[in-house]
């Protein structure tokens, strides 16, 4: 299995060096890979107001995302060919991020009646359209006050892999 770091340093590789001010952003879980890079500063946006500033940086990720789309998809067809997930792109302009595509996956979970009448409150007071979409506005919800603690686990798991790797025979 190709770690975060090797997917990391392939697309470094494999990506043209003037789309991104850094090194992209790779992001990996078992359907997907998530590549995000940040785009150098848009001077023409420094000193407009805020309405025209965004407005700006609109059109400034529009842009991007027009003049590199087919080399993105060139790139996406060989990465997932190469390791077998599929491939998103965004990008982060500011202290915004940007998705241009992203892999809606279905999962199966077996709730308790306690646990479908949080979802069916959610559902009933309109936070949410279907049972689905509460228990995805919970995860979101979940994960956006606990990003360091989800962070600290994914470092210590990522450690974990890397352990077991250079072990006797290199499990796999």
């Amino acid at each position: 299995m190709n770690s975060e770091e090797q997917l990391s340093a392939w697309f470094a590789g494999r990506l043209p060096g003037d789309w991104f001010a850094e090194s992209p952003k790779v992001v990996v879980d078992r359907e997907e890979i998530s590549v995000l890079g940040t785009l150098p500063p848009l001077s023409a946006a420094e000193g407009l107001p805020d309405v025209e500033r965004a407005a700006a940086m609109e059109g400034y990720v529009e842009r991007f995302r027009e003049e590199t789309r087919e080399r993105r998809i060139d790139i996406a067809r060989e990465a997932e060919h190469r390791f077998r997930r599929k491939v998103s792109w965004g990008v982060v302009v500011g202290d915004e991020t940007v998705m241009f595509t992203t892999l809606s996956v279905p999962v199966m979970t077996r709730l308790r009646q306690p646990e479908r009448q949080v979802l069916d409150t959610l559902v009933a007071a309109g936070v949410a359209r279907s049972r689905s979409d509460a228990l995805a506005w919970c995860v979101r919800l979940v994960g956006r006050h606990t990003d360091t603690w989800l962070a600290d686990l994914r470092d210590a798991l990522q450690h974990v892999d890397r352990i077991r790797a250079e072990g006797p025979g290199g499990l796999d």
